[in-house]
Formats: C-alpha cells, sequence, structure tokens
C-alpha cells in the first residue's frame, strides 16, 4: 500500500475517534479541519453548516484562515457557485478563487493568498447539511484520492452532527421528564 493511502487512513481513523469521544460539535469539528489540513497539506481547512432556511452557510469550524477572512461576510448560497453545486451532491473544485466567479469573496481570497478550493457536501439521510472546504496557497489540481478522502471525512462530519443533536435532543428531553417527576413528587 503507497505510503499516501496509509496517511488518508490513519488521518480517517483518527478522525473516527475524534467523533467518538466527544458530542460538543464544537471541539469535534475544529479538530476535523485541523486534521483535513494537515492530512491534505493544504493551507486551510473550514466546515460550514446550511441554515435552517436553507439559503446561508454558517461557520463551524476552521483552520487555517485569518480571523480578518473569516469576517469578510455571509455565505449565501445563492451567490456561491461553489456551496450551490457542493449543497446539490458534487465535489467542486475551483482552479483559482481569486478569479473564479462561482466564488463569492474572490477579492477577499486574493488578499488572503486562497488559490485553488475544493468543496464537498455535508450529506445525511440524502440530505445536504453543509460543505466541508479545502484551500491552497498555490494552484493545486487535487487527486481522485484527495477528492474521495474529503468526501469521507464529510461524511463522517455529518453523523457527528447528527449524533450532536440527538444527544441534546435526549438530554432536553431527559431534563423535562425529570424536572416533571420532580414536581410530581412535591405534591
Amino acid at each position: 500500500m503507497p505510503n499516501k493511502d496509509k496517511q488518508y487512513f490513519a488521518a480517517l481513523y483518527e478522525v473516527v475517534k475524534v467523533i467518538n469521544a466527544s458530542l460538543d460539535p464544537g471541539q469535534v469539528l475544529g479538530e476535523v479541519v485541523k486534521a483535513v489540513a494537515e492530512t491534505m497539506g493544504v493551507k486551510a481547512a473550514c466546515l460550514r453548516i446550511l441554515g435552517a432556511q436553507r439559503k446561508r452557510l454558517f461557520m463551524g469550524a476552521c483552520h487555517g484562515l485569518s480571523q480578518g477572512y473569516l469576517r469578510k461576510g455571509p455565505v449565501l448560497v445563492n451567490e456561491s457557485g461553489i456551496d450551490k453545486r457542493a449543497l446539490k451532491g458534487e465535489a467542486v473544485y475551483l482552479a483559482d478563487a481569486g478569479t473564479d466567479p462561482n466564488f463569492q469573496y474572490g477579492q477577499r481570497a486574493r488578499e488572503e493568498g486562497i488559490r485553488s478550493v475544493l468543496a464537498v457536501p455535508l450529506v445525511r439521510d440524502k440530505k445536504a447539511i453543509g460543505v466541508l472546504r479545502v484551500y491552497t496557497a498555490t494552484k493545486r489540481k487535487f487527486s481522485e484520492d484527495e477528492v474521495r478522502f474529503l468526501e469521507a471525512v464529510a461524511n463522517l462530519s455529518a453523523i457527528a452532527l447528527d449524533n450532536a443533536r440527538l444527544h441534546h435532543a435526549l438530554k432536553k428531553d431527559y431534563d423535562l421528564l425529570i424536572a416533571h417527576e420532580y414536581r410530581l413528587d412535591d405534591n
């Protein structure tokens, strides 16, 4: 097995361990994007979650981008061709985000030193719930193995988000049940 394949398997194993170790989505997603950036040797990685109205992507976690860039403005699905396509289920590659009309903040990308971008959807129950993006500082074409690795991590991240949501709902229901039983005991 080639060394790069071993690296992807080891990284996937680490991602699974992180997901299984915590139900705190912020912590899990932060570790996931860091692992992706380091494994793929890219400038940065970010995971964005689709809002309830499905019009905007909210930051879930990011590694490698400046705070100034992160505060550039909202990522609106209808204005971001890369995300619109990714949310339809495809991996989307942009050779040069600074000049590609499918990238919402091209000028800001140039200022940040972002060149190539790869985005894949986070899919849960056959429905896109967000996107995972990687950014490079130089023009770079991604291999099929890199795309598959990113898609696998995105799917694991979607599972982690769903598990955290279910855990939160279960805890809320449990707390309400305990509060109700406590009130009954007082009577």
